[in-house]
C-alpha cells in the first residue's frame, strides 16, 4: 500500500516539476518576443521540457518545427532562384 502511494506521489511530483520548469522557460521565451533575447531558441526548449509529460506540448513543438523548417526551405529556394537569375544574366 505504501509503495503504491509513493509511486503515485513520485509521478505527480515529477509532473508538477516538469510543468513548473517548462512553463517558466516558455514564459521567459514569450517575454523575449518583446524584450531582447533569443525567443526562437528558448520557446522550443520550453515546449520540449513540457513535452516530456504533456502530449499537447509535443504537438505544438512538432508544429513549430514544421513551420520553421518550411520557412527556411522556402527562403533557401527563393535565394537559390535569385542567384540563378543573377548568374544567367
Amino acid at each position: 500500500m505504501i509503495e503504491k502511494t509513493l509511486h503515485v506521489t513520485y509521478k505527480v511530483a515529477r509532473r508538477i516539476a516538469v510543468a513548473v520548469l517548462g512553463s517558466t522557460v516558455l514564459a521567459i521565451g514569450i517575454v523575449m518576443i518583446i524584450a531582447p533575447g533569443p525567443a526562437l531558441i528558448v520557446i522550443p526548449i520550453g515546449l520540449a521540457i513540457l513535452g516530456i509529460e504533456f502530449a499537447w506540448a509535443r504537438l505544438w513543438l512538432k508544429h513549430l518545427r514544421r513551420t520553421i523548417s518550411n520557412n527556411f526551405g522556402n527562403g533557401r529556394a527563393k535565394r537559390a532562384e535569385q542567384h540563378r537569375e543573377r548568374v544567367s544574366r
